[in-house]
């Protein structure tokens, strides 16, 4: 189940003062993102890609944390009876389904650690999951940035970044840039303001 676009816009509207920082416009840029591919996907619901993209972070409304926003996001769509976003909070930082390639602090408890770890291992990804991880690797608060300076900007902050992971999101590229038969960039480049940027800080 999912909100509507409007009760999905509201949603993080509200949430961004509990946490005032980029992750409000990074989340709108990467649905827009996503409406837009999805839009040149065949069988793909733009509305339902929108709406999964402004979501995709909203476990960051509770405070400045790394890995603990997925539970921490997952946990309130649940109680929203939204599980569609809730599966989207979680997949959306695993592209390899590798709880370890995380980047970031680990800064769960036992039980959010756990939480992850069993709604992981029983998910088969879709075109939804592989479309918002695709997006939240491009889009940046004031627009979409180049994929590739963006893992180099998180390797260089934190000293490694999972060659599997970087495999994984140019694997994505490719996938998306396939169903499309057109470039990702000249896809989403409507997605983004005039002004880009690539100082981009969270994860």
């Amino acid at each position: 189940m999912l909100p509507s676009r409007d009760e999905a816009e509201r949603i993080l509207r509200e949430a961004e003062p509990c946490n005032p920082g980029p992750w409000g416009n990074h989340s709108r840029v990467a649905a827009r993102c996503a409406e837009k591919i999805a839009q040149n996907c065949a069988g793909m619901d733009s509305d339902k890609a929108y709406i999964l993209g402004l979501l995709h972070d909203i476990g960051r409304k509770f405070g400045v944390r790394h890995l603990g926003h997925v539970s921490n996001g997952y946990q309130y769509m649940m109680s929203l009876g939204y599980d569609e976003a809730a599966r989207i909070c979680i997949s959306h930082s695993f592209s390899t389904k590798h709880l370890d390639d995380y980047v970031g602090n680990r800064d769960t408890s036992p039980e959010e650690w756990n939480l992850i770890l069993s709604q992981l291992e029983g998910m088969e990804y879709d075109d939804y999951d592989r479309l918002i991880q695709l997006c939240d690797a491009i889009a940046g608060a004031e627009g979409v940035l180049n994929m590739e300076e963006r893992m180099n900007d998180v390797r260089r902050r934190y000293g490694f970044y999972p060659p599997e992971k970087w495999e994984s999101n140019f694997r994505l590229k490719r996938y998306f840039e396939s169903k499309m038969g057109r470039n990702l960039y000249d896809v989403v480049r409507e997605a983004s303001p005039e002004k880009q940027t690539s100082d981009f800080h969270f994860i």
